[in-house]
């Protein structure tokens, strides 16, 4: 019998593991890793198919022999940490899967990969990942007709559902909340009107824009997302106009998202010591400004924020006498990251939303084409979000597909999801499990 090691039992690992216990019967036995136990205990609940492995991912002897012992890696862990899984498969000719951006480590394996013989699909999540796949697939069929694509622009968010909303950020974590923190952090690029378009970190909130998702969501707020001229070249759309990806997030988030970027507590590098402190002292030592019941005021003034943004940050926290309960010394970034998981909690029964909007422009014989794809999922609980779907599901659904056919053995090397070999059966089966796009043409 098979196996599947898959490393992390975080947020988005639920969906992920319960289709491949689900599909598994005499096919495959499941091993989930993870250094937290109850996190593995509750999402493997006891199956006869799944193992747990409780060991820290440094633990290179440990890690080395679960990878070993498997046919298959599904790698949920944080981006960073997918390195030492892609060389232990390159070392024992696994295969491999990961939800996140190919990092420049992981794409110099490229050869060594096809040398194997061995194929590592990264980017097979939700953004990046459903987005590559719809987007080729709206891109290839416009290019089966002889269109010609004047403008490709796609945009994604992880947000509350409007029955969960409940706090005036309108914003709940339903994924890796270090990941929320750095968002954006090392700015973007994009293509615009055939000019090359850059922006810094606090530039891309300072400045995010509206996009009209349709009647029932309205408008939302969006940000250029990393470097977009990449993509426009993997997606052969390099020669376009305009080729942009962008983050969505409520039009109040962005605006005051910005004021915690100016005071700098978003910033990795320098450190408090938190033991008996305050968030309000925190937020004086980082600003330099006099810890007292002006503080508040002060910070307004210096940082010249809006009355809306203002209620916005006070309602996080950033001026309460409450205590930081980690008792280390902590980076401003981690401190944040303490407080958006107190403020920004989903309970039990809350329910998150993902939406994707991919807006295309195109001409043939003369006439210019207007067309949307929209995807909506909501989440049915806490660990059942749309977050956890989006991500997992198209992990497993190529998983399965790599331990019981044989129909992408050409593809080797280090790869993503953009070929219709890889995108056509597994949007197919999404479509099944109601993660479906509705497109519009006018």
């Amino acid at each position: 019998m098979k196996q599947v090691l898959i490393a992390g039992a975080g947020k988005s690992s639920t969906c992920l593991i319960d289709y491949m216990l689900k599909n598994a019967k005499n096919k495959w036995r499941v091993v989930v890793m993870d250094s937290v136990a109850e996190a593995v205990a509750e999402k493997i609940a006891g199956h006869p198919k799944a193992e747990a492995a409780i060991i820290n991912i440094a633990d290179d002897k440990a890690r080395q022999a679960l990878v070993k012992n498997s046919d298959l890696v599904i790698s949920l862990m944080p981006p960073h940490l997918h390195i030492l899984l892609a060389k232990d498969c390159l070392e024992f000719g696994k295969n491999l899967i990961t939800s996140s951006y190919a990092s420049d480590e992981i794409k110099a394996l490229d050869a060594a990969v096809k040398e194997k013989g061995l194929l590592f699909m990264c980017e097979m999540g939700l953004d990046p990942g459903i987005d590559h796949m719809s987007a080729n697939q709206i891109i290839h069929s416009i290019q089966k007709i002889s269109g010609e694509i004047t403008s490709f622009k796609s945009y994604c968010g992880g947000l509350v559902a409007p029955e969960s909303d409940d706090n005036p950020w309108h914003y709940k974590i339903s994924w890796n909340p270090k990941n929320i923190v750095m968002a954006g952090k090392d700015g973007a690029e994009w293509i615009e009107n055939g000019k090359q378009v850059t922006s810094d970190y606090l530039g891309l909130y300072e400045h995010s824009k509206k996009v009209k998702i349709d009647e029932q969501h309205g408008s939302l707020a969006y940000y250029p997302n990393r470097n977009s001229s990449q993509y426009a070249k993997l997606y052969n759309l390099e020669h376009i106009p305009t080729f942009m990806r962008a983050t969505l997030r409520h039009p109040s988030f962005t605006k005051a998202w910005s004021y915690i970027i100016k005071a700098g507590l978003t910033d990795e590098k320098e450190s408090f010591s938190s033991n008996g402190h305050q968030y309000k002292e925190w937020v004086s030592w980082k600003t330099g400004l006099e810890n007292n019941e002006q503080l508040q005021e002060a910070f307004i003034k210096k940082y010249d924020v809006d009355e809306k943004s203002a209620k916005l940050l006070e309602w996080l926290g950033l001026f309460s006498n409450k205590q930081i309960y980690e008792n280390k010394t902590c980076s401003s970034a981690e401190i944040l990251q303490l407080l958006i998981e107190e403020k920004w909690y989903m309970k039990p029964m809350d329910k998150d939303m993902v939406i994707m909007l991919h807006q295309v422009e195109y001409e043939r014989k003369g006439v210019t084409t207007k067309l949307a794809s929209t995807l909506i999922v909501k989440g049915d609980n806490k660990n059942y979000s749309a977050m956890a779907k989006t991500v997992g599901l198209p992990m497993a659904i190529l998983a399965k597909r790599l331990l019981t056919m044989n129909d992408l053995e050409r593809l080797k090397g280090v790869h993503i999801p953009n070929l219709p070999e890889v995108y056509v059966p597994i949007l197919k089966e999404l479509k099944k499990l109601d993660i479906d796009f509705i497109e519009t043409i006018h």
